[in-house]
């Protein structure tokens, strides 16, 4: 009997996790066109039927400071911004900001998403900032190594502090107009710390998916209930041995043989190389949860049937090695990938490019920003891992060194400091809105719990059977009925800090 997609979908949740080799790369790339067209073409039927026009939206740049921290540089960057006025009750109507994080922003950051929807109904003005260093907001010298020492962080949160005087002075605002952020993800936690760092900026702010506390080594979030592993064990077996068999033939030293089984671009003779390999295969596994039916190559059910062969048996090691094998067929076949990524080498040169066509993926940004401010290096050194033991934190700190002469020894400091200055999950921030999905491993980074000791205290919103940032979507008639009802929660959150806004001006 074929192992339900539920419970194929605990399963490849609970061992999602988020390092980004090549081959998520691409995955992600391929999910975000598809997403951008998607959003393109909804955007265009609702303003063909009188709703949501384009025509309202202006993208813009403003000139920052390369450095806030240091009056003595007078070097500034562009950084891209999108308003759209459309619902905008002038003149008092409030401001709803949407924070980009670690990719380029689109008109479509103020068209489309839940906030877009809530600023309808509330009379908002709508603008989106692009974080610094990412999609156009760079200087052409930007990526080069010696330049990235202003890529943070708190220069990007005050780049947002320069952006809000900026759209005040533009659209002559004043304390009438209340402002709340948005932003899911790394720009969640942004927007968490913006109303931290600056809270006579935006009277609150709504963190999806936020994982504020930064950690080095994020292997231990996989904590699964014992009845849910007795659900899954069928699945899980077929994935571990399905790894371990592939390890075994590497360690024999039939490189040769896994390259020409999986289709490698070349062979993986050497360790870094046969590395490249498990984190490709993982990869694709991972690429799959984590986007799954929402523009990705492959879906969670069509991986669960081709690892399990729609039967609850197996019956060897070979077995589950042939599966592996017919994924990685399927995965390339599907992606028009001519060969299966294998090289350390090139892994290097993509992450070392400084070309500005490369800032618009912000793959050698964020990398630099784990080595720097975040950790959150997904690692299988964890028993409960399905994956390989050779995806150490070693192997993927090996890259802060060799692609930016980051010190490994520097980064638990950097680390430590980004908790110090922000307040790891118990933050120093109040109205603020923490939403998690239940099946999103970032959730153990956010914040879970209401501090029931603040005068206005943090909320939290945890949604059962959703994964990262699906609040953020426009609603649908097919969404979980938990879904739906954080969105009313979000919009009766915001509703209330703009009577609040409201009335602490009449008073």
């Amino acid at each position: 009997m074929l192992m339900s997609p539920i419970r194929c979908i605990i399963l490849l949740l609970l061992v999602n996790f988020v390092y980004s080799g090549r081959v998520l790369r691409k995955i992600k790339e391929h999910v975000r066109k598809i997403q951008y067209e998607k959003a393109k073409k909804n955007v265009l039927m609702s303003a063909v039927n009188g709703h949501k026009p384009m025509s309202e939206v202006r993208d813009g740049k403003i000139h920052q400071p390369l450095d806030h921290f240091d009056s003595q540089n007078d070097e500034t960057f562009p950084q891209r911004f999108f308003v759209n006025e459309a619902y905008w009750e002038r003149p008092h109507g409030p401001v709803f900001l949407f924070i980009g994080g670690e990719g380029p922003i689109s008109e479509f950051n103020v068209l489309a998403g839940h906030h877009v929807d809530m600023a309808e109904e509330h009379g908002a003005l709508l603008v989106a900032l692009e974080h610094r260093f990412y999609g156009e907001s760079i200087n052409k010298d930007g990526l080069e190594t010696e330049n990235l020492g202003d890529l943070s962080s708190q220069q990007a949160l005050a780049d947002v502090a320069e952006f809000h005087q900026y759209i005040s002075d533009r659209f002559d605002l004043s304390d009438k107009n209340t402002w709340i952020s948005f932003g899911g993800s790394y720009a969640g936690a942004l927007s968490a710390w913006l109303r931290g760092k600056f809270p006579h900026l935006v009277y609150g702010a709504v963190a999806s998916s936020a994982p504020v506390k930064a950690k080095l080594d994020f292997s231990t979030f996989n904590k699964v209930k014992i009845s849910s592993l007795v659900l899954i064990l069928v699945v899980v077996v077929v994935v571990v041995v399905a790894f371990a068999a592939v390890e075994a033939a590497l360690f024999a030293g039939n490189a040769t043989e896994v390259g020409k089984d999986f289709g490698c671009c070349e062979i993986p003779e050497d360790l870094e190389d046969q590395i490249e390999v498990m984190q490709s295969l993982a990869d694709i596994v991972m690429g799959t949860v984590e986007y799954n039916e929402e523009g990705g190559i492959l879906t969670i059910e069509e991986i669960c049937k081709i690892m399990t062969n729609e039967t609850e048996t197996y019956d060897s090691e070979t077995e589950a090695y042939d599966r592996l094998i017919k994924l990685v067929q399927i995965y390339r076949a599907t992606g028009e990938e001519p060969c299966l990524d294998a090289s350390h080498k090139q892994t290097i040169q993509d992450l070392s490019d400084t070309n500005l066509d490369s800032a618009y993926n912000g793959e050698r940004q964020w990398y630099y920003q784990t080595c720097t401010e975040f950790g959150f290096f997904q690692t299988c050194e964890d028993a409960s891992c399905p994956f390989s033991r050779m995806l150490t934190l070693q192997a993927q700190t090996d890259l802060c060194p060799e692609v930016f002469n980051i010190p490994q020894h520097s980064l638990p400091g950097h680390i430590a400091f980004t908790n110090k200055y922000y307040g790891g999950d118990h933050p120093d921030t109040d109205r603020v809105l923490y939403v998690n999905g239940d099946i999103d491993p970032w959730r153990e980074l956010s914040v879970l719990e209401e501090d029931l000791d603040k005068e206005d205290k943090d909320m939290t919103i945890l949604i059962k059977g959703t994964a990262h940032c699906a609040d953020m979507n426009p609603g649908g008639a097919a969404d979980r009925p938990a879904l739906k009802q954080a969105r009313k929660a979000i919009e009766r959150k915001v509703a209330k800090w703009l009577k609040e806004a409201a009335w602490k001006l009449v008073g």
